[in-house]
């Protein structure tokens, strides 16, 4: 969830993009990347998701997709602690802004049951998101990002889309 947290999430509509901590989203509102994107991670007991969701120009891409993967390779490489401090922050901001209805609450009992088999307290949740450290977000990445085959699902006009065999092979960049 830090790691996905550090990817983050922008929309056009957001002010002050370029003087955004996420350097995704630098990158999307300097380079006009995007209209948003959002990291994504869902999670059960024995298995998960983790991804990301754009919505761009057909000319763009190319581009965006670039620096997606070149994020997520920088996880597995050069991800400081300033930036997991950062991440663990929000996340932690977040999760508790989400519990804010009845309704709300419900569905996070749901998800952590499917996660975790149990509810875990906020306390018990915050110490596990403190203890992730720059070492964590590294070898995570490298086991579950690095040297990966992405699974990749594209609607409208696709043409300037990646070929997969490029997409994968990005896969493998790591610039230390």
């Amino acid at each position: 969830m830090v790691a996905n947290t550090i990817i983050g999430s922008w929309d056009r509509s957001q002010g002050g993009g370029n003087n955004n901590a996420n350097r995704l989203a630098r990158f999307a509102d300097s380079l006009d990347l995007c209209h948003s994107f959002q990291s994504f991670n869902t999670c059960y007991k024995d298995t998960g998701l983790w991804g990301a969701y754009f919505v761009c120009d057909k000319m763009k891409i190319m581009e965006f997709t670039f620096h997606l993967q070149e994020e997520w390779m920088r996880l597995c490489a050069s991800v400081t602690e300033a930036e997991v401090e950062r991440a663990k922050n929000v996340l932690k901001t977040n999760m508790l802004l989400q519990l804010d209805t009845s309704t709300q609450v419900c569905e996070d009992i749901g998800r952590q049951l499917l996660c975790y088999n149990r509810r875990i307290p906020p306390h018990e949740l915050e110490a596990r998101i403190n203890d992730v450290s720059a070492k964590n977000i590294h070898d995570i990445s490298m086991k579950y990002l690095f040297d990966r085959c992405p699974a990749v699902a594209a609607v409208g006009p696709v043409e300037q889309l990646v070929d997969y065999n490029r997409l994968r092979a990005a896969m493998r960049w790591v610039a230390l």
